[in-house]
């Protein structure tokens, strides 16, 4: 199959290209820049010059491949609506160039706040809902759409997101912290699990299907907190909730939320089990902190 990945150049991305290619596929890679052109090529992709705002450019690689999976997302958290905007018009795109193909559109969303696949949210709790909703809308025009619920955290090498967020604030703060009693949990996915579950899903996913690519289904804030203490030589002390804004800033609002996640419908669905090491160990083999 030949598969236009875009995101092909990030984090969860590069990782998707690599297994799509192990498996046996081609990839095309969305690229918005040399850089990204370079990282592309190098995993033996196909590189398309683009990005996310032309619209034409996701029309011609969709239309030129056997199927779409859809991860590039622009997470500037200053622009959080046009973000979410773009990421609409891009799905929409991509699902009118596949229409009445039966190909797969797999898009990226995530998981925090649904409990198992079965649960799909309001469209008033949070704006990229509606985009998985469209996605999945195309279903019902003969494209094979799916929507894969990622962990807040897909770890691993190279990971600079939540983990690595925590880490700057502990080293700024001189504290590694966790909001009241820390017991509020946190799921996640190393990297090469989740990009495994991508091919497994455009391989053979259900039109409609609602997919979570985790692995724990929460780790506690605590726990997350005391290794980045450990490794920082820092105490491990609870902000209160009063005090969370003013010292995790944006991130205080995910901290905060407890969300035990379940991927039983997926692996039972795809016969994926995830091998690669949990949250905790990954963060203790210390490449985070280097």
């Amino acid at each position: 199959m030949r598969v236009f990945v875009t995101g092909a150049s990030g984090f969860i991305g590069s990782a998707v290209v690599s297994e799509l290619i192990s498996a046996g596929h081609q990839v095309l890679g969305l690229a918005r820049s040399e850089a990204s052109a370079a990282v592309i090529a190098a995993t033996g992709a196909a590189v398309h010059r683009g990005d996310l705002d032309d619209l034409e450019s996701l029309k011609a690689g969709a239309t030129a491949t056997d199927g779409v999976i859809h991860l590039g997302y622009n997470h500037d958290f200053s622009q959080p609506l046009a973000a979410v905007q773009t990421d609409l018009h891009a799905i929409e795109t991509l699902g009118t160039a596949l229409k009445g193909s039966d190909r797969p559109l797999l898009i990226a969303s995530g998981v925090l706040g649904r409990t198992n696949e079965k649960v799909i949210l309001d469209p008033s709790s949070h704006p990229r809902v509606v985009n998985a909703q469209t996605a999945l809308g195309f279903a019902l025009q003969s494209v094979r759409s799916m929507v894969m619920g990622f962990a807040p955290t897909v770890h691993g090498k190279g990971d600079h997101g939540f983990m690595a967020a925590l880490i700057r604030i502990a080293r700024a703060k001189g504290v590694s912290g966790y909001i009241n009693d820390g017991k509020n949990h946190w799921p996640a996915v190393h990297r090469l699990d989740a990009a495994r579950l991508c091919r497994l899903a455009l391989e053979k996913a259900p039109a409609a299907s609602v997919l979570h690519a985790v692995a724990e289904e929460g780790v506690t804030i605590r726990s997350i907190a005391e290794v980045i203490g450990r490794h920082l030589n820092l105490p491990t002390v609870s902000i209160s909730s009063d005090q969370a804004s003013e010292h995790f800033g944006f991130l205080s609002r995910f901290l905060a939320t407890d969300s035990q996640t379940s991927s039983a419908i997926t692996r039972e669905l795809l016969d994926w089990q995830p091998t690669n090491v949990g949250l905790i160990d990954d963060l203790e083999q210390g490449h985070y902190f280097a």
